[in-house]
């Protein structure tokens, strides 16, 4: 009865939305901007670290190449003493920041150890443009071993510029998938680079990451159950709207669909892109919980608050006002499903485009070294299971071309962990930093026996928690984290 009068509510003045031409802020684990994105204090500093340029390689591995182009960097020198180390932030799947030349716990460590720091652009991302386009063809310049030998002719460009002694200590950071490659360019040039810093940083490629919403779950589960139960049937009641023709008009309106939902009831793939948005919204609160950047405006309290809030009605309603607070706060007009649309837009190679801020890169690199799909794909799931592995594969194939497909991903998160390693390493002097509630922690390394690897688990923070400027209400974990990673550093600096 309950839920028949929820239905009546949702059936009554039913507005179909404009069709608004808009694509989702947080996508497939990455926020718009990248998963880092720019630290959160307020700075006045912008001025003094200008965008600076570097000749690089565009093919690395391939001496008769001699194409270069201009990367993007900047440099810190104001903490810097004689003799001491240097910091070298990496870029990732976003345009790099100046204000974390200034800025985040790295730049702390930096006044306390006198370091010179950089901060190098991922080629592909920001300004830094190896080719005309984002083409196909041209995406074969985008992997991670290109982007650590990006790095490796950097450090040695900078030891020379800079007249620095060869007893000069280089110490990577980075966060995300940066953090990734913090500890893979020790581990491929420890001649290079002295230690390294990996905050949340996934090691394990693996095609059907389903334990990111796993993750997700426990975490919702961890601030209340209710809120894991109440989601769980408000996504049964999605299904059952669909099978009807005004319970599909009443999900166009409620959740501000910026298509008819009625016109896709029959198509497959945009029915799984509603649902696996839908998903997402949940997603993005989670990976970014209170972990001080500036994506964690809305938190897991106050979005199981919503769904708790049995005044507003019944759990769809209550699941179409986390979906409305979160289009608020993406400045959002309205929630993209359509497929096509979807993949026309990725498809577009120019460098003006929206998905060239990262989204047209980054998912080619996940369909030619990683994975990492964040799938939903058993009825049983607290999302269902209309998002499995082969909605993603199908993306690669629709966007880049049809050589990208199961087999070829496949071939490639097992390259990718062979190169690598996955979650068995070979490094030394490199320290693996999560946070129990981000999903990607899944896929990293939180515990070892190994003391040239140690690792921290930082019990109720999210995603690059560490990174982010110290806040007085930090959890008590957090703040022994950052005491932990500079006690690391110093440590491994001071030995001969």
């Amino acid at each position: 009865m309950i839920f028949n009068k929820a239905i009546s509510i949702l059936l009554i003045s039913i507005i179909l939305v404009q069709n608004v031409e808009c694509w989702r802020r947080f996508w497939k684990g990455r926020h718009f901007h990248g998963n880092v994105g720019e630290p959160n204090k307020e700075s006045n500093k912008l001025f003094e670290f200008p965008d600076l340029w570097f000749e690089q390689y565009l093919d690395h591995f391939e001496p008769s190449n001699t194409q270069t182009w201009k990367q993007r960097y900047f440099v810190n020198d104001e903490h810097f003493k004689a003799n001491g180390p240097v910091f070298l932030m990496i870029g990732g799947e976003g345009e790099a920041s100046a204000k974390w030349m200034g800025e985040g716990t790295w730049i702390s460590f930096a006044k306390e150890l006198g370091a010179l720091c950089f901060q190098l652009e991922h080629r592909f991302y920001g300004k830094s443009h190896p080719t005309d386009d984002l083409s196909t063809k041209n995406l074969l310049y985008l992997n991670s071993e290109q982007a650590l030998a990006d790095l490796a002719y950097f450090i040695e460009s900078m030891n020379e510029a800079y007249k620095l002694p060869n007893t000069t200590r280089w110490i990577a950071f980075g966060g995300s998938y940066p953090g990734s490659l913090a500890a893979w360019v020790r581990e491929k040039y420890p001649h290079l680079i002295y230690g390294a810093i990996s905050s949340s940083g996934p090691l394990l490629a693996k095609i059907d990451f389903r334990e990111y919403y796993q993750v997700v779950t426990d975490s919702l589960a961890a601030y209340s159950t209710d809120c894991v139960d109440d989601v769980r049937a408000s996504i049964k009641q999605v299904e059952i709207l669909l099978k009807h023709k005004i319970g599909q008009k009443s999900l166009t309106q409620k959740f501000k669909l910026c298509d008819p939902i009625e016109d896709s009831v029959d198509n497959n793939l945009d029915v799984s892109n509603l649902f696996e948005a839908i998903a997402s919204n949940f997603a993005g609160v989670v990976q970014y919980n209170k972990d001080n950047s500036p994506h964690a405006t809305v938190t897991i309290d106050q979005v199981c608050d919503i769904m708790a809030n049995q005044s507003l009605g019944a759990p769809i309603i209550r699941l179409a006002a986390v979906n409305s607070v979160l289009l608020k706060e993406q400045k959002e007009e309205c929630l993209d499903f359509k497929y096509d649309k979807m993949i026309d837009e990725m498809r577009n190679v120019s460098w003006s485009s929206e998905v060239a801020s990262g989204g047209r890169q980054w998912t080619y690199q996940t369909c030619a070294e990683f994975g990492f799909y964040q799938t939903s794909d058993n009825a049983n799931l607290l999302f269902g299971d209309r998002f499995p592995v082969d909605f993603f594969i199908k993306q690669c194939s629709d966007i880049y071309g049809t050589i990208y497909n199961d087999q070829f991903l496949s071939k490639a998160a097992y390259r990718t962990n062979t190169i690598y390693g996955g979650l068995h390493p070979s490094t030394t002097n490199v320290l693996y930093v999560h946070g129990s509630i981000d999903p990607w922690h899944a896929l990293g390394l939180t515990k070892t026996d190994n003391p040239e690897m140690p690792t921290i688990f930082i019990h109720g923070t999210a995603h690059c928690a560490d990174m982010y400027e110290a806040k007085s209400n930090d959890f008590t974990q957090l703040v022994e984290a950052r005491v932990k990673i500079l006690s690391f550093i110093r440590n491994i600096l001071n030995k001969n």
